[in-house]
């Protein structure tokens, strides 16, 4: 090849390019194969592979991703000289035949390596292939070793459960399952719900089991377990999906109660889906039984979290399938008992907080803008579900500097609801739950005490550009009369506490202070000042916005403490100073860690950086520690 070919990598599900140069590789190009010392002499085609001839290249598109090589002529005639070798079995044959060090021996070298580099090679058929052409060719177009996965299969027996053995889901997935050429025994199980189906492989390996069912319109598989797993997460999702009645009559409710492709009292729902949803189940139960990649993982879908289960959720109308992150309350399985490291960014954090709080299988409402304004002040809002101690749900509306800031916020307010409010503080790392647990801590210990010294001139932090863009806000567009004061709660401490207060109507002698607006506890007094103001146009904004809704206390003061995760990994530009968000939030990064160490030592020990929680960690803090998300309780860790 006189010219220098170009590799193009698109996975199935999301576009990424990757350039390399090819021209260089004289060898035999398996230094550079991902599959240890491959290619083999004896490799083939993986079956189901299409390939292209392009007029400078070639593109090939096989299970998983697809491959464009380009740049040279004679891609496409080296290509003619291998594809049939490559699908016959006769590579061995073929290079021995290609002289030593030639331009073509160099070429298909190279070819080869980069068919190896991207798993679209196979290695020769097993000494005693699958009985049936059919299951043996989906075994060599899935497995990276198909001799393996074919033994599995030939020693594997699956049965399948169902109240009614002649029901439709039951008979769907007995032909699957057959299909995939191992035996089925069909047995009848009272205990099990009409709509609902149990699958289970014995085999060489450990028993796996999977159970598919139908709420209304809309199906489920879960995820490949042990029995009782499975059994336990079929019930855990039912409930989940059965319809109640919303929450409000203006906001969804938190659960798929309300979502409107469940229905109480669903129309006929058609054969074609109930054969799908039984095929689904054995699909996932074969690769299971087979140590094949599982059908969750192969999209490379982003909203997927790795190392957390996956369920497949499917509607009859519209007619659509999806697999979605999903914990059960019952973790009975060692695999369910996932701790995924802390979110590495704020991005990150948001992509768990989208799992954990789906319309449908959520634990947690997803706060979301909706249609709420997003000026003067980013909102988002959200209704956590009654539970526990919460007997009444009532919509939660926060704001930031920024919508994801304020969507973390509003997360970490409800989980916190949910768990006993003041009991417990959630943050997406261990920084960002202890900076907001010191943050609460300083603010309630300060407002419980007068203070000992009057407040700073606002010569130190009136010329804060945030602070001057926020009160404007407040008193000018939103034209609330206030007050701003900001006081430092020991001397020579870099710890200030910022507090807005509405000015009474009617000043006197004997009057009062005024409700509490917001208030802030930062590194600087211009940074405290600006939080507070912040604080106090969202909660006016968000009263005014819902005209039913009562002024109340504003929530405990978080501020800076999601900056470290919001500048995680991004740069800012010379020129963003602190009025722009960006370089505020790195310059709140770069002086939260000495922040959080003031208040530590003014207010005792505060809460700790979470000891490692138990293996098996039940109900809601446990659910959030298995998404990587830091709970304190304060009340204990406070000592």
């Amino acid at each position: 090849m006189t010219d220098e070919p170009t590799t193009h990598t698109t996975p199935t599900s999301r576009a990424t390019h990757a350039t390399e140069n090819t021209a260089d590789t004289g060898g035999t190009g398996t230094d550079r194969a991902g599959d240890g010392d491959r290619p083999h002499p004896d490799d083939r085609l993986r079956p189901g592979t299409a390939v292209t001839p392009l007029r400078a290249g070639l593109h090939l598109r096989g299970r998983r991703g697809s491959l464009t090589l380009e740049g040279s002529t004679a891609v496409p005639v080296v290509w003619g000289l291998l594809a049939e070798p490559l699908r016959t079995g006769g590579l061995a044959g073929f290079r021995e035949g290609l002289e030593p060090g030639s331009a073509v021996r160099a070429a298909t070298d190279t070819l080869l390596g980069r068919l190896a580099d991207h798993d679209l090679l196979v290695p020769a058929p097993p000494a005693a292939p699958h009985p049936d052409p059919a299951v043996a060719r989906w075994i060599d177009a899935t497995a990276a070793h198909p001799d393996t996965a074919t033994t599995l299969l030939a020693t594997a027996r699956a049965e399948v459960l169902a109240s009614d053995p002649h029901s439709p889901p039951a008979t769907a997935a007995v032909r699957a399952l057959t299909a995939g050429g191992v035996p089925v025994t069909l047995t009848p199980d009272p205990d099990l719900p009409p709509d609902r189906i149990l699958l289970t492989v014995r085999g060489a390996g450990p028993d796996r089991a999977v159970a598919a069912g139908r709420v209304g319109a809309t199906g489920y598989v879960t995820a490949p377990g042990s029995t009782a797993q499975a059994r336990a997460d079929a019930a855990a999702l039912e409930a989940r999906l059965t319809p109640t009645t919303p929450t409000t009559p203006t906001t969804p409710a938190a659960h798929p109660a309300a979502d409107p492709a469940v229905e109480s009292q669903p129309r006929r729902i058609p054969g074609t889906f109930t054969a799908l949803l039984a095929g689904a189940a054995a699909h996932r139960l074969l690769c299971a039984a087979a140590r094949l990649p599982d059908p969750a993982t192969e999209a490379d879908d982003p909203r997927l979290l790795p190392g957390i289960p996956a369920v497949l959720l499917a509607d009859a109308r519209p007619a659509r399938a999806d697999h979605h992150s999903w914990l059960g309350p019952e973790r009975i399985d060692a695999d369910r008992h996932v701790r995924l490291a802390p979110p590495t960014g704020l991005a990150e954090a948001l992509r768990r907080i989208a799992a954990l709080g789906e319309h449908r299988l959520g634990p947690l409402p997803a706060p979301l803008p909706g249609d709420l304004p997003q000026l003067p002040v980013p909102l988002a809002a959200c209704t956590p579900p009654a539970a526990g101690h919460v007997t009444t749900p009532r919509t939660l509306t926060g704001g930031g500097p920024r919508l994801d800031l304020a969507r973390l916020e509003l997360f970490c307010r409800a989980a916190e609801l949910l768990l006993g409010d003041t009991a417990f503080t959630v943050g997406a790392d261990p920084g960002h739950a202890r900076g907001r647990a010191l943050r609460r801590t300083a603010a309630r210990r300060l407002a419980a005490a007068p203070h000992d010294h009057p407040p700073l001139d606002p010569a130190h932090w009136s010329g804060h550009p945030q602070l001057r863009h926020w009160w404007t806000t407040l008193t000018g567009r939103l034209a609330v009369p206030a007050r701003l004061e900001v006081h430092q709660p020991a001397p020579h401490a870099h710890a200030y506490r910022a507090v807005v207060r509405r000015t009474p109507h009617e000043p006197g002698p004997g009057c009062g202070p005024g409700p509490l607006l917001g208030e802030a506890v930062e590194a600087t007094p211009g940074d405290a000042a600006a939080f507070a103001a912040l604080a106090a146009v969202t909660a006016v904004t968000a009263v005014r916005i819902d005209a039913a809704a009562t002024p109340g206390t504003p929530p405990p003061p978080s501020g800076g403490a999601a900056a470290p995760l919001a500048a995680a990994g991004m740069p800012t530009a010379a020129w963003e100073d602190p009025g722009w968000t960006g370089g505020w939030l790195a310059d709140l990064a770069g002086r939260e860690e000495a922040l959080q160490d003031t208040l530590h030592r003014l207010y005792g020990a505060g809460p700790a950086i979470t000891p490692p929680a138990p293996a098996r960690d039940p109900g809601l803090a446990g659910l959030l520690r298995s998404f990587g998300f830091t709970v304190l309780h304060t009340a204990e860790e406070a000592r």
